[in-house]
């Protein structure tokens, strides 16, 4: 401790012998500071807080019917991009608010001075941001703060109208285009089916499925038709064995009129006729056949009838046997049932016969119209996408216009501070001032360690690293004594005045504020 108080008086007692240089420059610091501080002006700051409420009740309310942008992210660019080249010449060219822009360089610096004074910073986490602008005038700082803040709301609104109509204009001319698309894929699909019809079925089986099944359709009917034949031809075979009439002692008294076999069989083709046109057309060829065989047996029916005219009327000519009767029925349902297999057989392949006859064309047929199918089918979900979206985009636009979905709420209107910024001009005077006083004791101290002096023997030793052989004291005589004294008083006296001048001039910037 005793050697750290040591060091430190030998410095001072260094400085205090370079006394009068450190007022000097003391003095050249301070009227290069002062000068500095006359040319500098105060800076007001005009500050403005506004809050974006971006949370209606429509936003629940509409979600998943209206197209909903972020507009918390288009707050947030806006905010970013209000300070904005445009933006700024807007308010450099707005003679109201007092830029007084120059031309040519000296605009463009302005305008570069501005982009950088002026601050958009958020507040919070919310959507909170303060709009700051630092001016050597307080009025113009202030309208310069205000004119930010009204192009901030109208750039809000304004982006919002511009999304929207250019949005709109959008989908209009892609619906357009696709709903020429789409005209054009529906031709090509019905020239398409037009030109192969008949080659491309209209079910959702393709070539070989149909095929397939037209060809186990043929098998089935087949079997069915060799049944039916064997069962017909059994029935022959009984009927042949079975005598037509009965002795006459087996006959009873006839208790009602006689069926004969061709009214029999003429009564089961009608009624197997009325079956066939309940679940076909009239072109169907089991009925065409079921017709020809009911006009067979009429026909058939009117030439017995003229038989048994010219035989006589009193000779019976009906069986009276009751099980060839049956026989003989049975046997006319089973003509009947055979020829209608026949015509469904004969129809069945002749379809099998005419898939197989374009055989080689049906399946590059198939390919080009599910091609033709699946770009119809792109090309109508984008339409009916974008037809969807517009409807959405347009609920969006009225509800916009009905209702904003973004309020702006001052929170705090453009205002300026009614004290300097730091550092004001009485702050920076007397900052200059203690950076003189300083410099100067700083400039006095730098001199020590260029010409350094010695105050002890201890010091002079330990800097040297020689022994030292003595010293020798020094004895003031009066008339010198007098002298330092007198330089001492002088020395004050100056430094007194240097304060004095300083705190003066401190005062005066302090009470007339700008220059």
């Amino acid at each position: 401790m005793n050697e750290f108080v040591r060091q430190a008086a030998g410095v001072l007692y260094d400085v205090w012998q370079r006394r009068w240089i450190a007022l000097g420059v003391a003095w050249l610091a301070a009227v290069l500071g002062g000068a500095i501080v006359f040319i500098v002006k105060d800076r007001y700051e005009a500050t403005a807080q506004i809050y974006v409420d971006t949370q209606t009740v429509l936003k629940p309310l509409m979600a998943g019917l209206a197209f909903q942008p972020d507009i918390d992210q288009q707050v947030r660019m806006l905010a970013r991009t209000l300070v904005s080249r445009p933006n700024v010449e807007k308010l450099v060219d707005n003679r109201d608010i007092g830029l007084m822009p120059p031309e040519g360089s000296q605009r463009e610096r302005v305008i570069n001075s501005l982009m950088t004074k002026i601050r958009v910073t958020p507040s919070g986490g919310g959507n909170l941001y303060t709009i700051s602008y630092r001016d050597t005038e307080g009025e113009r700082a202030h309208r310069v703060v205000e004119n930010l803040v009204n192009l901030f709301v109208e750039a809000s609104i304004g982006g919002k109208k511009r999304d929207s109509q250019e949005a709109s204009r959008f989908i209009d001319e892609q619906i357009e285009e696709y709903e020429g698309k789409l005209i054009e894929a529906e031709n090509r699909l019905k020239d398409f089916k037009l030109r192969n019809f008949g080659v491309s079925g209209m079910s959702n089986q393709d070539y070989f499925a149909r095929m397939s099944a037209l060809a186990d359709e043929v098998s089935r009917l087949r079997m069915e038709l060799d049944a039916a034949e064997r069962s017909r031809d059994a029935l022959k075979r009984e009927l042949n064995s079975e005598e037509p009439q009965l002795p006459p002692e087996a006959m009873l008294p006839a208790t009602g009129p006689v069926v004969s076999e061709l009214d029999a069989r003429l009564d089961s083709q009608r009624r197997q006729l009325d079956d066939l046109l309940r679940r076909y057309t009239e072109d169907h060829p089991d009925v065409i056949s079921a017709r020809r065989t009911i006009a067979s047996i009429e026909q058939q029916k009117k030439l017995e009838a003229e038989a048994r005219a010219s035989r006589g009327a009193g000779k019976p000519v009906a069986a009276t046997n009751p099980v060839f009767q049956r026989l003989r029925v049975a046997l006319a349902e089973a003509e009947a049932k055979v020829a209608a297999l026949r015509g469904q057989l004969n129809a069945q392949e002749s379809r099998l016969q005419q898939i197989r006859s374009v055989a080689g064309r049906v399946p590059q047929v198939e390919a080009e119209l599910a091609q033709l199918n699946r770009d119809y089918d792109v090309i109508r979900k984008n339409y009916e996408q974008l037809v969807a979206r517009r409807e959405a985009a347009s609920l969006g636009v009225k509800i916009d216009q009905s209702s904003q979905l973004t309020d702006f709420r001052m929170v705090e209107p453009a205002r300026v501070s009614p004290s300097p910024v730091f550092p004001s001009r009485k702050v920076l005077a007397l900052l200059v001032v203690l950076a003189a006083a300083g410099v100067g004791c700083a400039a006095a101290f730098a001199l020590t360690r260029l010409y350094p002096s010695f105050g002890d023997e201890k010091t002079l030793r330990e800097l040297t690293r020689r022994p030292v052989l003595g010293s020798v004291a020094v004895v003031l005589t009066p008339e010198r004594s007098m002298l330092e004294r007198r330089q001492r008083l002088q020395f004050a006296g100056a430094t007194g005045v240097f304060l004095l001048v300083n705190m003066a001039w401190v005062g005066w910037v302090a009470l007339h504020g700008q220059i």
